[in-house]
C-alpha cells in the first residue's frame, strides 16, 4: 500500500500551492508598502540601487515570510479545506469511508515540510541575510548599533570577574577598568586602569592595551604593588561580548546561539534572555505547523451556513491571537522572571489543548 496516494498529493499540491501563493501574495504588498516608507530614507543617504535590492529586499523576503508562516499556514488551510468542503470534496471522502485521521496524513505532511523548511530557514539561512540587512539598515535607513554600554561586569575566566565602568565602541576603548582573581573566595589579585583600549591591529584575538595601571598582589598579609602607564596583556573577553546590538540574536544561526548563550552564562552576563527566546522559538515556530493545520481541518471540514468567509475569519482571528499570545510571552520572559523556554511554548500547548479538543469534536 502507498503512502501516499493521488488523494494525498492532491491536497498536498493544494495546500503546499495555496500556502506558498498566498505568502507571495502578502509579500508583494509588504514590499511596496516597505518601499513607499523608506524611499526618502534611501535617497537621502544615496543607497545604491544594488545595495537596496541585493543586501535589504532580498534578505527582507525570506524573513518576514518565515516571520508569518504559521498565519499563513493557517490561512492556506482554512481557505483550500472549505474550498473543498463547499464543493462536497469533503463529503465525498467521508461517504466512502475514510476517517478523519487518515485525511490528516496529507495535511500532517505537508506541514512537516513547511516545518523543516521553517527550522531551516530560521536556523541557518536567514541569520546570515539579516546580519546584511540589519548593517544596511544601519547604514542607510536608521542606526541601530549600540556606541556604547556602562557598567559591565563578567566573569571572564572561572574566578576572574572584570569591570568596565564605560566603554566606547568608535575607538574601541573602556574606561575605569578593574579586574579581580579570586582563589577559595578569597582575593588574589586586584588590577586597576585608568583605560582599556581593545587591539584591532595586531590581529590577536582577546589582545588589550592597558593605561596608568596598577596591579595588587595579595599574599597572605604580604601585598605587592606594581604600577605603570602602558602593558600590554591578554584578557579572554571581546566587545562583541558585552556590546550588544539590537536584534543582534536574528543574525546568528542556531548553533551559533547555543554556543553564546553557553559562554555568557558561565561569565555571569545577565542580558541573554532575547537569546534564549530567540533559540526556542524557532523550534516553537517550526512545531505550530502541525498545530495550526489541525484547528484549520478540524474547523473547515464540517460544512456551515456561513461558508467560507466565516471560516477564514475565524482562522484569522485565532493565528492573530496566537501571533499576539506568541508576542506577549515573550515580553513576559524578558522583563519578568518567566524561563525563555516556558514563556515561548505557552502558546504552543495552549493550541495543542485546542486543536485536541476540535479534533474531538470534528465529524468523524
Amino acid at each position: 500500500m502507498k503512502f501516499l496516494t493521488r488523494l494525498d498529493r492532491y491536497i498536498i499540491k493544494k495546500f503546499l500551492g495555496t500556502y506558498f501563493f498566498s505568502i507571495a501574495l502578502i509579500l508583494s504588498i509588504a514590499v511596496v508598502f516597505d518601499i513607499n516608507e523608506k524611499i526618502d530614507d534611501f535617497v537621502e543617504h544615496n543607497a545604491p540601487l544594488k545595495a537596496i535590492i541585493l543586501e535589504y529586499y532580498l534578505n527582507f523576503i525570506p524573513y518576514f515570510a518565515n516571520l508569518f508562516s504559521a498565519l499563513f499556514v493557517f490561512i492556506a488551510v482554512i481557505f483550500f479545506t472549505s474550498k473543498l468542503t463547499e464543493n462536497s470534496e469533503i463529503i465525498a471522502m467521508f461517504s466512502c469511508g475514510m476517517s478523519l485521521k487518515r485525511l490528516m496524513r496529507p495535511y500532517m505532511f505537508s506541514a512537516a515540510i513547511i516545518a523543516l523548511l521553517s527550522y531551516g530557514l530560521s536556523s541557518y539561512i536567514i541569520p546570515k541575510g539579516s546580519l546584511e540587512r540589519l548593517e544596511f539598515s544601519d547604514k542607510y535607513i536608521k542606526k541601530k548599533k549600540v556606541d556604547y554600554v556602562r557598567n559591565v561586569q563578567m566573569e571572564v575566566q572561572p574566578g576572574v570577574i572584570a569591570y568596565i565602568e564605560r566603554y566606547e565602541d568608535f575607538n574601541k576603548t573602556g574606561y575605569r577598568f578593574s579586574l579581580d582573581k579570586f582563589e577559595d573566595k578569597k582575593m588574589m589579585s586586584h588590577l586597576t586602569a585608568r583605560s582599556i583600549t581593545y587591539d584591532t591591529i595586531s590581529g590577536s584575538q582577546y589582545k588589550w592595551k592597558l593605561k596608568d595601571y596598577m596591579i595588587r598582589d595579595l599574599s597572605g598579609t604580604h601585598e605587592v604593588i606594581t604600577s605603570g602607564s602602558r602593558m600590554d596583556t591578554i584578557i579572554p573577553m571581546e566587545p562583541a561580548d558585552f556590546l550588544i546590538m539590537k536584534n543582534q540574536q536574528e543574525t546568528m544561526t542556531s548553533p551559533e546561539l547555543i554556543e553564546y548563550i553557553a559562554k555568557q552564562k558561565a561569565r555571569g552576563f545577565a542580558n541573554i534572555k532575547e537569546f534564549e527566546i530567540e533559540y526556542h522559538k524557532r523550534i516553537a515556530m517550526a512545531f505550530a505547523a502541525f498545530i495550526l493545520t489541525t484547528i484549520g481541518l478540524t474547523l473547515s471540514s464540517k460544512k456551515t451556513k456561513g461558508g467560507m468567509g466565516l471560516n477564514l475569519g475565524l482562522g484569522l482571528g485565532l493565528s492573530a491571537s496566537y501571533i499576539l499570545f506568541q508576542t506577549v510571552s515573550s515580553t513576559f520572559a524578558v522583563n519578568g522572571n518567566m524561563p525563555p523556554i516556558v514563556a515561548v511554548w505557552i502558546p504552543n500547548l495552549l493550541y495543542a489543548c485546542i486543536a485536541v479538543v476540535l479534533y474531538i469534536k470534528a465529524p468523524k
